[in-house]
């Protein structure tokens, strides 16, 4: 059976497809399971005490998430994550963001601002710590808290299907980068006091400024790990 865990956060409303994908989701996310590795439908299954149709459901949600590829005869494998399509995933998250923070100055009401600000303050403390893990929860909650001012249940599904994508590069431009927690910081900041003062076009162009300082950071970051990996592979070969 699931059960809550150290490593899984399931959530009751969750179906049974959805609390295996986001376990699995993780796992890609923070590298256990690495790109071209193939996903063991049986071992998940055994391992987690659910059903292989359960497992097949939850890699049709991951596929649709960008996370896997499923290949007929072959089965799924963690989907590559290029330089290119790191390009294509900023260039559309970019664009729908902008328009989510628009809106979020035209709509905010004075409970939104208490709890974004609320975030804000744990977000500053978890700098202070250098709390990796708990400020990358905290980025993604309160992107997830601002979805619904887009209004638009198309953005809102687009944005919640692509989120996994960008917290893979997100995870790894943190994890060896340490010292853009307060750059990021200072975006989520920066974004708020400008929704707070119903200036839409300023937070855009927050969005803007940061989603292109981010893509830069996470294709660097990509290119270290791939010499790295290359560097390991030529070793191996001696």
């Amino acid at each position: 059976m699931l059960e809550q865990g150290n490593d899984a956060t399931f959530k009751a409303a969750e179906s049974l497809a959805e609390q295996i994908a986001r376990h699995v989701g993780r796992q890609i996310i923070t590298g256990d399971l690495v790109e071209g590795e193939r996903i063991q439908e049986l071992r998940i299954a055994s391992e987690l005490n659910v059903s292989r149709g359960s497992v097949r459901e939850a890699l049709l949600i991951l596929e649709r998430r960008h996370l896997i590829e499923i290949y007929p005869r072959r089965g799924a494998v963690v989907a590559e994550m290029s330089a290119q399509q790191i390009k294509s995933l900023f260039e559309i998250v970019t664009l729908l963001l902008s328009v989510m923070v628009r809106r979020a100055a035209d709509n905010w009401r004075q409970s939104d601002a208490e709890s974004f600000t609320a975030l804000l303050e744990k977000m500053q403390q978890l700098v202070r710590d250098g709390d990796i893990e708990g400020f990358y929860e905290s980025s993604f909650a309160f992107f997830r808290m601002s979805y619904r001012f887009s209004m638009n249940p198309y953005i809102e599904e687009i944005l919640e299907d692509l989120q996994p994508a960008l917290q893979r590069g997100y995870y790894l431009a943190l994890h060896t980068n340490k010292r853009e927690l307060q750059e990021a910081y200072n975006f989520f900041k920066g974004v708020l006091e400008a929704v707070l003062l119903r200036k839409g076009e300023q937070a855009a162009d927050l969005v803007g400024d940061f989603c292109l300082h981010l893509r830069s950071l996470v294709l660097d970051s990509l290119a270290r790990m791939k010499q790295i990996e290359l560097a390991w592979a030529q070793r191996s070969r001696r």
